[in-house]
């Protein structure tokens, strides 16, 4: 593909995408790669998203404030989904681009439900630790394949009932540290070449400056409404990446 249709395409995903994580505090990743990847390899697109989604998070994370309390709250999650993004995204650099695409397709559409109704009862605080394990590691194989691990986290701290400011500092910070492991993997490995780093470097713009525009929305719209549309977008989104492995040349 041509270098400026590239950045143009990449630059418009971005955008939209950071809108969305400043609305609702996750979806970067699997906004933007699920748009990209019609257009685009999913290890390019993965590849592509990396440094927005770490300095979007980063970003999150420190305005979100209470940093230090977030940390003591999530650490083993963290920690936990650091691990497996790393282990993950070594052991599956071979997997094909059509199981790729399946999988992410796989993710969205369980994001969409996830995210449309409350499939989990709330967790008593006593099980706490091994749900943070087990979302974590859930989390940390899918991140670690496909860079979308936002259905996992939200389903974990669904259960925890957590308010929206709480939501959005623990994705700030968990997303953060499970960002750092798929960077180092995704250059060691190779497919985060001299020039796709310097263009995912130079998608940071257009990610905050959509991050900021779905802030000021967040505080002036409907979420409701704004929610169900992005919802129905990933859906059909989420159907096309399936459509698109089943029938992949």
């Amino acid at each position: 593909m041509d270098l400026t249709m590239l950045i143009v395409i990449a630059g418009f995903a971005f955008l939209v995408s950071g809108a969305i994580k400043g609305v609702t505090g996750i979806g970067l990743p699997t906004a933007a790669i699920a748009f990209m990847t019609l257009f685009l390899d999913p290890r390019t697109a993965i590849a592509l998203v990396l440094f927005p989604m770490l300095g979007s998070n980063l970003w999150q994370m420190l305005r979100g404030g209470l940093l230090k309390r977030t940390a003591r709250r999530y650490w083993l999650f963290a920690a936990v989904l650091f691990l497996g993004v790393g282990t993950t995204a070594i052991m599956t650099q071979t997997t094909s681009d059509r199981a790729l695409l399946a999988i992410l397709g796989i993710v969205v559409l369980i994001f969409v439900a996830v995210s449309w109704r409350k499939l989990l009862p709330p967790l008593a605080d006593r099980y706490d630790t091994a749900a943070q394990i087990f979302f974590a590691l859930v989390a940390g194989v899918v991140g670690g394949m496909t860079a979308a691990w936002g259905p996992p986290m939200a389903m974990y701290l669904h259960t925890k009932g957590v308010d929206k400011d709480e939501f959005i500092r623990a994705t700030g910070f968990m997303i953060s540290v499970g960002s750092l492991p798929l960077v180092v993997t995704y250059a060691q490995v190779g497919f985060l070449s001299g020039e796709l780093a310097a263009i995912s470097f130079s998608m940071l713009l257009p990610t905050l400056i959509g991050f900021t525009a779905g802030e000021i929305l967040r505080r002036k719209m409907s979420i409701e409404a704004f929610r169900n549309a992005i919802l129905i977008l990933f859906f059909f989104l989420g159907l096309n990446l399936i459509r698109r492995a089943i029938w992949y040349v």
